[in-house]
């Protein structure tokens, strides 16, 4: 007896809640409470609007008001605002949901292709592949640091909710953006390349394995590569951006030696 084969569509459940929270006064305060929220049990994504004073919680079971309440700082208070609303959504890939992300993405291509345009434009008369990959890393550190320097206050609290050692020492968040600023200047003033090229390995490789982390977690939160003026979500891309680092220090690092 033959039996028909049937394509089923894998659903999942997601409860979307929309609450107030007040005491918040800054992009900091909008990581904390990301942070907090997104690692209580059952919660999918956390969104946090600043200017409305809201929270829009993706869960995959209802979360207590209690539980939410005990997770915030004292600072903070949340209510509820709307009925909880369930969603049947399919697991399969969304064209629509997969161009939300490319366009939530594009400051972050953009700056990309506007580094590598500039760095063989600067290279392109006497070509050499080495000048143009210490001038990407050197203006790839300084662009991603001057974002960061537009909310100093907030972007250690985003930093730290996935980085390791910003989440081990919450001062390193303080000053990852001088870091950055000083490894910019060292690449683009040909200055201790190699000890530059290591910190650059070490500290873009500890960024790397939170960010993995956060991307197997499936997680939704906040990528700070581009401090908190520009809402970006942890993504592949963030992954690939820190990748085409690790590949160049590396690959310099071992030319440099050999």
């Amino acid at each position: 007896m033959g039996y028909d084969k049937f394509k089923i569509k894998q659903k999942k459940i997601i409860m979307k809640n929309t609450y107030n929270v007040t005491g918040m006064t800054c992009n900091g305060c909008v990581s904390s409470v990301t942070e907090k929220i997104s690692k209580i049990d059952g919660v999918l994504s956390v969104q946090v609007d600043l200017e409305n004073k809201e929270a829009v919680i993706d869960s995959n079971h209802q979360i207590n008001l209690s539980n939410l309440q005990e997770a915030l700082s004292p600072k903070y208070t949340i209510s509820k605002k709307e009925v909880v609303k369930t969603e049947s959504v399919n697991l399969e890939n969304n064209s629509t949901e997969s161009k939300s992300k490319i366009e939530q993405l594009k400051p972050l291509f953009l700056i990309l292709f506007y580094l590598f345009a500039s760095s063989i434009l600067l290279n392109y008369k006497s070509w050499d592949i080495k000048e143009v990959m210490l001038d990407f890393m050197g203006l790839f550190y300084i662009v991603f640091s001057f974002f960061k320097f537009l909310d100093l206050k907030g972007f250690p609290e985003s930093f730290r909710m996935y980085d390791p050692l910003a989440k081990i020492a919450p001062f390193y968040g303080w000053v990852y953006p001088f870091v950055e600023t000083v490894l910019g200047l060292f690449f683009l003033m040909r200055f201790q390349i190699p000890f530059a090229l290591i910190l650059t390995i070490i500290i873009l490789g500890i960024t790397t394995i939170g960010v993995t982390r956060t991307l197997l977690d499936k997680k939704s939160i906040r990528c700070a590569c581009l401090g908190t003026a520009l809402k970006l979500p942890m993504t592949e891309a963030t992954f690939i951006e820190n990748a085409i680092m690790l590949v160049m220090a590396i690959t310099m690092l071992i030319q440099t030696l050999l």
